[in-house]
């Protein structure tokens, strides 16, 4: 009779809702985690997308959260490095058990993470890189913000092809799964005969010198360097560029060099042309004048405290409002079965980061529109738009 009592004891047990509980949802909370590079070379796009991401947050839950769930974001820093980043994915995974990861930030630590994040399913939604490999191969819980580096980089090396001149690209690159995706684009169009390909150069995180890899690039007689490194050292190395003379080269940038710290940084230095980039999203300062931006804006910097918004700060809203939109559509009863059914409805226009926003069953990349952009005065400058 006890082992009798025991067993319909245990049978109730696991059969009740909290052992069937979808992890990191309860009653009142949905948790979500974030990996981000806050005090690496890319931190300059984590730190205000975090900024970003909380504050929207922090307004939806002011207004009840969602289906009476408030929203908490929990972020760890990885500074770049994928070891930390397994560490990170690790710990919001397996100890903090959220609910989806948001916003992770790099290539290769995505990448590390995703071993993680597969065997449980676990959602990855707007990772702030556009490596392909953010949807490929596809599986049911990847789901990229925008455009790849791989389709952008191809569409800005045909464009200035076509109305810069350029002829044979040099690459200066990581040589890391996020360089080797600017490297593979920069290949596809030289072997096809569309370019010439010239000396290419890996260089380490921390490289801050960049006189002898320049030097190569004269050498090859490249007229356009296709450039994937960090924020700081994409500035300092067109900088020493211009200071070396070489007036005349051009610079392709990936997503990864589309934002406002290198175009300011840059017109700081006295360099205010000859730099491209093409990315997923529109640039903010160039449309701080419609509506729906400059509200964000304002609420942007009542709630922070800064003084502009800028690029990261637009992705990490973009973002949230991906994850919010899905969470809204999915309804009460969450799971992330039901999360990445609702993600799949999404068909939106995103007024803040300027592109359209639209999933499918068969289509996990958000926005398709390739923006191609230059820097005129300090200040980025859209130049033709690809659908």
């Amino acid at each position: 009779m006890k082992l009798l009592k025991s067993l319909t004891i245990a049978a109730s047990i696991a059969a009740s809702p909290l052992l069937a509980q979808t992890p990191g949802v309860t009653d009142t909370e949905i948790k979500i985690g974030g990996a981000h590079d806050l005090s690496g070379i890319f931190a300059p796009f984590s730190v205000p997308a975090v900024s970003a991401a909380k504050a929207y947050f922090d307004q939806v839950n002011a207004n009840g959260g969602v289906h009476g769930r408030k929203i908490t974001y929990i972020v760890e820093d990885h500074g770049y490095q994928v070891p930390k980043a397994a560490q990170a994915a690790n710990k919001l995974i397996n100890r903090d058990e959220v609910f989806a990861m948001l916003l992770n930030l790099g290539t290769p630590q995505n990448l590390a993470m995703f071993q993680m994040m597969e065997p449980q399913g676990v959602p990855n939604v707007s990772p702030i890189t556009a490596a392909r490999q953010m949807v490929e191969p596809f599986a049911p819980w990847k789901f990229a913000g925008t455009s790849s580096y791989y389709a952008a980089v191809k569409a800005a090396i045909a464009f200035m092809k076509e109305n810069e001149g350029t002829r044979k690209v040099c690459l200066m690159i990581l040589p890391t799964d996020f360089g080797k995706e600017i490297e593979a684009a920069v290949h596809e169009l030289a072997d096809a005969g569309d370019i010439e390909l010239g000396a290419e150069i890996g260089h380490k995180p921390d490289e801050s010198d960049f006189t002898g890899a320049l030097g190569k690039v004269k050498d090859s007689g490249c007229d356009t360097v296709g450039m994937a490194l960090g924020i700081s050292q994409m500035i300092n190395a067109i900088t020493t560029a211009r200071k070396l003379g070489m007036d005349d080269l051009k610079f392709m940038l990936s997503s990864a060099g589309f934002h406002t710290v290198v175009a300011k940084g840059l017109a700081a230095q006295g360099v205010t042309d000859g730099v491209y980039s093409a990315a997923g999203w529109q640039d903010l300062e160039a449309r701080l004048g419609e509506p729906e931006v400059a509200e964000w804006v304002a609420q942007y910097k009542a709630a922070t405290g800064e003084d502009y918004p800028g690029t990261g700060a637009l992705l990490g809203r973009a973002g949230a409002g991906i994850m919010v939109a899905a969470l809204e559509a999915a309804g009460p009863d969450l799971t992330r079965e039901s999360f990445i059914r609702a993600m799949e409805t999404l068909d939106y226009e995103d007024k803040i980061a300027g592109n359209h926003v639209d999933f499918s069953a068969e289509d996990h990349e958000a926005a398709d529109e390739v923006f191609v952009n230059r820097i005129e005065n300090g200040s980025w400058v859209l130049l033709q738009t690809i659908e």
